[in-house]
């Protein structure tokens, strides 16, 4: 029995219309005589879907009962003793109840596509297993009911149904996915437009790489070698040569000219593992193809030109990059270099650019030494068994066994030769065959203790001896100086490959770098110099070791990085072979110091940004909070000094009192515009501590009417990091704010909850709203949205709100409240751990 399809509609989200996708297709399929049948979908109550399913045949559903409630699911069996054509299954990734035929429903729906159904089925993205820890990271909602990748990537027929977050919002704030008493919390929360954006992007990607997936699938299993151009893949081939910037450059222009172009930069070596490239200039190489948007590949072939088509052909490329070759005009005698040959194997659908550069013609320099240094004992041992061991064998043979024979004889002298190959390399095992065809002929071949030879055929032996010897000897030499480079190249990818990871993933400071040379290559000492400019002394940037050098003349062994650094280093003089692996840590330590010095900016840079926005709060407190009780004490004394009016003492009273509260106020005020001062100089930190939300925004709420305010903070919440002090003050002049906008009779509502590691206290109002354009500008000072007939301020206090928030590391916006207003979200870290309470000591710093 033929194997069912599968059919899967994949969305971003809940509600972009997977299911009302699902079902119209259903509709199309019955129209045209196709025996449909809706095993299982949920309509959540959406009324467009549930019109949907009229005119659909629904199998029964099997009850369950768990847990003193009876739940509803898929009727397998029912489902297999139908035998529709195709069966619709909604929610993929749901999880059965307990009791159920299996646990998960994508196994029910295995069991259909085996018995031969079809099956038209629906699944978010955040329901893919891969993607689980991606989704957490981006909702603060980890999702319990999973699919296996395996399962979706298995289907026949994957269809995305998109829709952009602000349509999905507002198709949320109208009603149409969730009931109207939970639309407010699930806009803000999952269905933020961070949150949809950053999904949607998620969905898209991956429906993109199944799309590559299937198109090189259909290449090969229909053998297509041509090239499709569905979009230009563009290839660089590198020769690790200076020109490869110049080449990486003019491929990313090339690609900018098409949508979704791509650049793959790729350096081909040959299976010996040995190069003439400089590791210091394809790590430059590597880091600019990446920095413009490409991917670096390394790819070992015989033949260079056929590496590169194929693995061109490979990745389905489009165009090849080349530079024109920098060999001088005589030396194409020997062939007519990469670039023509690639051009002229390329084909018609493979187009071959070849970019001149300020190397070409140059010539490639000398060639490099592809020997290996076998070690000076190994060569005297090798010399030594050369020229002595045919002597003792001669002794030996002569001595204890006369009789073995000449053939015998030649092997034993054959096995010395090649032991002085494997010692010594190629020069002592020639000097072993011909010392050894000397004695022969001198003590074995008759007539012995002369060098003349009676027998022709010992003539042949001999010379098939000699010829036996230096050949096994070249095979045998050329092995072991294969097997020591082999080694030494292993064991520096291995140093480069532990290198550039702890560098990349920031792991590595200047001074621990500079100690792994030391250590790496047995130095006494090793140091960064730097200078500005030639006419400037050196400084060392970093050093480690005993005595380090000051200047690079007086090091034994130096590396210049750029023209004003240079990495010296004291001990011993390294061999050329190690230069190059000194050449990519010095590369490497430049990097490490240009991030440090980064890193040392970039906090600067925080720390003046911090200053101007405590220095902007500072004055915008100055000029917006103490002309309230400014304002209500000069009332007060007026008042009292007036002549015109015979105040009784309950009125006089009433009047001290308000000019009592006032000075309270400016005390408090100038308390903590003195502590605001201190933390512009650096002489104070806001004090941070544990803190209990719902015992400081009800003190926040003073300065409002009571009515006005609807507070909502559950107990449940985690304590918060923040300062008491400069907590009040933000949310005071949020609600303050919030209460001034807000219509006749219409109260702010004050709530908050917790996402992740973070607690969001959401002010919302129903007021005029403000436009996307201008929701970041009223976080400015003097600025205020509209008229603002019945507001007496000067537009800081969302400037002041900001300012302290900001100070104490959490962050502050506006959005739009579903059904008209403004909401202000005001994020807080939650604090690590639950502490004793201490003596409240924030009064000091921030009351």
């Amino acid at each position: 029995m033929a194997r069912g399809k599968l059919r899967i509609y994949l969305g971003a989200a809940p509600g972009v219309g997977k299911t009302y996708a699902m079902l119209s297709e259903a509709h199309r399929r019955i129209e045209r005589g196709t025996d449909c049948v809706v095993a299982f979908v949920e309509h959540h109550h959406r009324p467009r879907t549930e019109v949907m399913l009229h005119g659909l045949e629904q199998t029964p559903r099997k009850e369950l009962q768990y847990r003193d409630s009876v739940f509803t699911e898929m009727d397998v069996d029912a489902v297999l003793a139908r035998r529709p054509q195709v069966a619709l299954v909604d929610e993929l990734a749901h999880t059965n109840i307990p009791g159920s035929r299996n646990t998960k429903r994508w196994q029910d729906v295995e069991e259909l596509l085996a018995a031969g159904i079809d099956v038209i089925s629906t699944v978010n993205i955040q329901h893919l297993e891969s993607l689980g820890d991606v989704v957490e990271s981006i909702t603060g909602v980890r999702q319990r009911e999973t699919v296996p990748d395996e399962v979706v990537r298995r289907a026949d027929q994957i269809e995305l149904v998109d829709m952009s977050p602000p349509a999905l919002r507002r198709r949320m704030a109208h009603g149409n996915i969730y009931k109207p008493d939970k639309v407010d919390a699930a806009l803000s929360n999952y269905f933020r437009p961070g949150n949809l954006t950053a999904l949607r992007e998620l969905a898209l990607l991956w429906v993109a790489d199944r799309v590559d997936a299937y198109l090189t699938e259909y290449r090969s299993e229909h053998q297509v070698s041509t090239i499709w151009g569905s979009r230009e893949r563009i290839v660089v081939g590198l020769t690790g040569g200076p020109e490869g910037r110049t080449l990486i450059r003019r491929a990313a222009r090339l690609a900018e000219k098409g949508a979704g172009g791509e650049v793959l930069a790729v350096y081909i070596s040959r299976s010996d593992g040995l190069t003439a490239a400089s590791p210091k200039e394809l790590a430059v190489q590597r880091t600019l193809v990446e920095d413009l948007g490409g991917t670096f590949h390394h790819v070992v072939g015989e033949d260079i030109p056929a590496a590169l088509l194929d693995f061109s052909r490979g990745v389905n490329a489009t165009q090849i990059v080349l530079g024109v070759s920098r060999r001088k005009g005589w030396q194409y005698v020997f062939g007519p270099g990469v670039g023509a040959t690639v051009a002229r194997d390329s084909g018609p659908d493979l187009d071959v650019h070849l970019i001149t550069h300020d190397e070409a013609g140059k010539g490639r320099g000398l060639p490099v030494n592809r020997g290996a240094l076998l070690g000076r004992s190994r060569v005297i041992w090798g010399w030594t068994v050369g020229l002595g061991g045919p002597v003792l064998l001669t002794w030996l043979l002569r001595g204890v066994a006369p009789d073995v024979g000449l053939a015998n004889d030649m092997l034993l002298f054959l096995t010395l030769t090649v032991a002085a190959a494997i010692l010594g390399g190629l020069f002592p095992a020639l000097a072993s065959a011909a010392v050894g065809s000397l004695l022969l002929n001198w003590y074995f071949t008759p007539p012995v203790h002369t060098f003349t030879i009676a027998d022709p055929k010992n003539i042949v032996a001999i010379a098939i001896f000699v010829g036996v010897a230096v050949s096994v000897a070249s095979v045998v030499d050329l092995a072991a100086r294969r097997t020591h480079q082999a080694a030494r190249l292993r064991a520096e990818s291995e140093i480069l490959s532990f290198l550039a990871g702890n560098v990349l993933r920031g792991e590595t400071s200047l001074d621990e770098l500079l100690e792994r040379v030391r250590e790496t290559f047995g130095m006494e000492s090793v140091a960064l110099l730097e200078r500005e400019s030639e006419v400037l002394p050196w400084t060392c940037a970093g050093s480690v070791g005993s005595r380090p050098c000051a200047v690079p003349d007086d090091a034994d062994v130096e590396v210049p990085v750029g023209d004003h650094m240079a990495l010296a280093l004291t001990g011993r003089v390294l061999p050329a072979e190690d230069r190059r692996v000194l050449a990519a840590f010095a590369a490497q330590a430049v990097v490490v110091l240009d991030r440090r010095r980064l890193q040392e900016e970039a906090d600067r840079s925080r720390a003046l940004a911090e200053g101007n926005r405590i220095r902007t709060a500072l004055l915008a407190a100055v000029s917006h909070d103490l002309r309230t009780p400014l304002a209500g004490i000069k009332a007060a004394v007026t008042s009292l000094r007036s002549d015109d009016v015979d105040w009784s003492q309950e009125d006089q009273a009433e009047l001290l009192e308000s000019i009592e509260d006032g000075a309270d106020r400016l005390d408090n005020l100038v308390g903590n515009l003195l502590d605001m001062s201190r933390l512009q100089t650096g002489t104070v930190t806001p004090i941070i501590r544990e803190t209990d939300l719902d015992e400081v925004i009800p003190m926040a709420l003073g300065g409002v009417p009571e009515d006005s305010v609807d507070l909502d903070i559950p107990e449940t919440l985690p304590m918060v990091a923040v300062d008491r002090g400069l907590l009040e003050r933000a949310v005071a002049n949020i609600v303050e704010n919030a209460v001034k906008y807000s219509p006749p009779g219409e109260t702010v509502l004050v709530s908050a909850s917790a996402l992740a590691d973070r607690v969001e206290v959401r002010v919302v109002d129903r007021g005029p709203g403000v436009p996307d354009e201008a929701k970041d500008r009223i976080f400015e000072p003097f600025q205020r949205y509209g008229d603002s007939p019945r507001g007496a301020g000067v537009g800081l206090g969302l400037a002041v709100a900001r300012g302290f928030t900001e100070a104490m590391a959490g962050t502050i916006h506006a959005e739009d409240t579903p059904g008209g207003g403004l909401t202000m979200v005001l994020s807080l870290s939650t604090a690590p751990q639950r502490r004793p309470e201490q003596p409240d000591v924030s009064a000091t710093a921030t009351s």
